[in-house]
């Protein structure tokens, strides 16, 4: 599920910036490669004991990833449900809970990025 308004595409950041505060708010960087890199964050639904993963995906603009002097642009931030073994349904319904987590960790994320 992509979560539209979050006003975060389009957000300029250099890598080291990025990686800090997306650190400061439980992002991982996981995914990576030269020239794009997810971050994501991992909840954790009590009631149905499912776990979801808010992603953000972000593209190089200028330099390369791992200097920490990249720019990278945010792309769209969407959510989905862990499936068994390695995977993420994106279609899955998004308990109230967990939209209201996401949507918390994502203007907490354009705030600290336009600081």
């Amino acid at each position: 599920m992509i979560i539209e308004a979050t006003g975060l595409k389009g957000l300029k950041s250099d890598l080291a910036h990025l990686d800090e505060v997306t650190t400061k708010l439980g992002f991982v960087r996981w995914q990576w490669e030269y020239t794009r890199a997810t971050y994501d964050f991992k909840m954790e639904d009590k009631a149905s004991k499912s776990v979801y993963f808010l992603r953000v995906n972000a593209r190089v603009e200028s330099g390369k990833l791992e200097s920490p002097y990249a720019i990278l642009f945010l792309e769209e931030a969407y959510i989905g449900k862990e499936t068994f073994p390695h995977g993420l349904d994106y279609n899955s319904p998004i308990p109230e809970s967990v939209l209201k987590i996401s949507n918390q960790k994502l203007a907490q994320l354009q705030q600290l990025l336009a600081d």
